[in-house]
């Protein structure tokens, strides 16, 4: 592959425009001007790779799974149960650990009404953060739950003081991101699980955020569930990942009926299949599947260590630049934090100031990233979030910088 580090055999050291020649969507404009996309916390782009695997599929292997005797159906389905090898490598875990969803959202939805309504006594909580998106607050109130969360400090890290103290209630659940989508801090997700369990608290991480920037061990982590979306980790929209524990799996009702989950059905009654089966009812996003597989594989494929340290780097510039334009505040500092910059701009809102960013081409989303909690605990209504990923340029930050000062001209 493009743009990797030097070090390894045959390969050349990291060429960032290499790389961005594999998204088409990086070559075009916006606004009459370069493209410069920094949104990728709510969507990547797609490499040529992925995209092809897509048309491929529907080109030449289309067909429903499981079902079919005829070589076409076989040569889905191999497709299929491929993509969840894939995805089982990917994450460190077994193939009969893997569930596909529609994302991490329907992950979520999936514990909630499947792990955690059956154990669920009157007055159960789930531990969450005030950080955490809403698709990892709401599934649980749906359930039943109260959710109680863990305090953030100013500058964007949780306590873990109080995370502590806040499992010794015992909770049913503890339910944290491992990166947040609003402020990009990385919580330390190993040392959560770990007092967790010595609790007797089952975890689920929310790995959306993660799945693009880290590697990802769920047995390192410790974690009992870990779900991610496909569509941030540069695949297509529309499928997902559940990863659970054996243990967990077998003894959770279905979350939906239909055709493919099941053993037996009879008016009288319904046995279920074996899981991951008895969770995917229907006809699955097979492309999907076997899209995500293609952008699983092209990452695996690039040096990790060598992307880090530009995804580092980018954050570290824009940083610097943004911090010295007058007038504008970021949020969220913590030490270990990714490639994400939110902010806000005096005199200006946020959303002003994305659609002014937009007539320079520059992409950035505004609002409260699905993160009203942590907004109110911020005392903020909205901020800009500007995220970064592997295919984006110091070239770009700059682009970004100089499009901000043109709009605090403008509010100055």
């Amino acid at each position: 592959m493009s743009a990797l580090t030097a070090g390894a055999p045959g390969r050349t050291a990291f060429d960032v425009t290499a790389l961005r020649a594999e998204f088409p969507i990086l070559a075009t404009t916006s606004r009459g001007k370069p493209l410069v996309y920094l949104d990728s916390a709510a969507t990547a782009q797609k490499p040529r790779v992925v995209i092809d695997a897509v048309g491929d599929f529907y080109r030449h292997d289309n067909a429903n799974i499981h079902r079919g005797v005829y070589q076409l159906s076989e040569r889905a389905t191999l497709a299929w149960e491929s993509a969840r090898a894939c995805v089982a490598t990917s994450v460190g875990g077994a193939v009969d650990e893997v569930v596909f969803v529609r994302g991490t959202t329907e992950a979520i939805n999936l514990v909630a009404h499947s792990f955690l309504r059956p154990r669920l006594l009157p007055g159960g909580t789930v531990l969450v953060t005030e950080m955490e998106h809403h698709a990892n607050i709401v599934p649980w109130q749906l359930a039943g739950a109260a959710t109680v969360a863990i305090p953030v400090t100013d500058t964007g890290e949780l306590d873990l003081v109080a995370a502590e103290r806040m499992l010794r209630d015992r909770p049913v659940l503890l339910a944290i991101s491992h990166i947040s989508n609003a402020l990009g801090t990385i919580n330390p997700v190993e040392e959560l699980c770990a007092m967790a369990h010595a609790h007797g608290v089952p975890v689920l991480v929310d790995g959306a955020q993660a799945a693009p920037h880290l590697v990802i061990d769920v047995a390192a982590i410790g974690c009992d569930f870990y779900c991610f979306s496909g569509h941030k980790v540069f695949g297509p929209t529309g499928i997902g990942v559940l990863w659970a524990k054996r243990e967990h799996l077998d003894v959770m009702p279905p979350y939906q009926g239909g055709g493919d989950m099941i053993d037996e059905v009879t008016f009288a009654g319904t046995t279920y299949a074996a899981a991951p089966r008895k969770f995917e009812a229907g006809t699955p996003h097979i492309a999907g599947a076997v899209g995500l597989a293609a952008a699983l594989t092209w990452l695996a494929a690039q040096d990790r260590v060598a992307i880090q340290a530009h995804e580092d780097a980018l954050r570290d510039d824009a940083t610097g630049r943004l911090a010295a334009i007058p007038g504008l505040r970021l949020v969220g500092t913590a030490p270990r934090k990714a490639a994400v910059l939110a902010f806000t701009l005096d005199g200006a809102h946020p959303h002003d100031v994305a659609s002014l960013l937009d007539g320079e081409g520059v992409c950035v989303r505004a609002g409260h990233h699905c993160t009203q909690p942590l907004h109110r605990r911020l005392g903020l209504p909205a901020t800009v979030r500007a995220s970064f990923a592997l295919y984006n340029t110091h070239d770009e930050v700059a682009a970004l910088a100089r499009a901000l000062v043109k709009v605090r001209r403008l509010f100055g």
